[in-house]
């Protein structure tokens, strides 16, 4: 992955950016985007992993791991 991918997810749009073996994911507002996190490439499940790699925004394994930086965002009151 090498550019920026958007992501829809649950009614709000979701960027995912490489940060060196990582994922940075943000909430993108207005023309804004909010940068909640970046995790770490090992915590990521492989299949979530491996649609990173081919730039599959629909893969549900993808998707899920979107939905829990969200959801842990919202937990720490973000």
């Amino acid at each position: 992955m090498s550019d920026d991918m958007t992501i829809q997810l649950d009614g709000e749009e979701y960027v995912l950016r490489p940060e060196g073996d990582g994922l940075q994911v943000g909430r993108r507002m207005g023309g804004d985007v909010t940068w909640l996190d970046t995790v770490a490439g090992s915590l990521l499940p492989a299949p979530a992993r491996e649609a990173l790699e081919r730039g599959d925004t629909s893969d549900e394994a993808l998707l899920r791991a979107v939905r829990g930086v969200a959801q842990a965002e919202v937990e720490r009151g973000g």
